[in-house]
């Protein structure tokens, strides 16, 4: 949002807006008048409802009791599935870098479930961020996902939002 307001684009100050920060972390704010309302992280980044490379995202906290119950798993093994062995790496059970599996998603199944799962989360959240703040004028993409490394991924979360008004401005130089 502070790169909108370098730019002197009105969405920072007015309207509603929604920034995504994709890369190995994953996050999305809904933002109203240059102000964050809501955002997919909470108290932990393992709740962050997103998955991540190598974190989980959303989770069902009855799951803590389950595994435990019936896995025998201790919460250092539970906190270290849901943060280091799960997301894009527990997905597709060979890497947590989202252009590995791009290059692999036409040959391997479980590639492309991670990077179709990933691409439908942030694609939720943004029309669950339309709907909270009744619209959006501006949509941002940020991180390494979001910038530069992976406009595929960009286009498969933005694809079937053109209800929200959204239209991809891949080739559009910023300052």
């Amino acid at each position: 949002m502070e790169e909108l307001a370098r730019l002197g684009d009105p969405a920072v100050t007015t309207g509603p807006a929604s920034s995504s920060a994709l890369g190995n972390g994953a996050s999305l704010a809904a933002v109203r008048d240059g102000d964050p309302v809501d955002t997919t992280h909470e108290f932990h980044p393992d709740r962050a409802r997103v998955p991540m490379s190598t974190r989980s995202g959303d989770l069902d906290p009855g799951l803590v009791w389950y595994l435990a119950r019936t896995e025998k798993m201790s919460a250092k093994q539970f906190n270290e599935m849901v943060n280091f062995q799960s997301g894009l790496l527990g997905i597709s059970e060979t890497s947590s870098d989202m252009r590995d599996l791009l290059d692999r998603e036409t040959q391997d199944v479980r590639a492309a479930e991670a990077v179709a799962l990933f691409c439908y989360q942030v694609k939720k959240w943004i029309g669950a961020f339309a709907a909270a703040l009744g619209g959006l004028d501006t949509l941002v993409f940020a991180g390494g996902i979001g910038e530069k490394n992976a406009p595929a991924v960009r286009a498969r979360i933005c694809d079937g939002l053109g209800f929200l008004g959204i239209e991809l401005e891949e080739n559009r130089k910023r300052g």
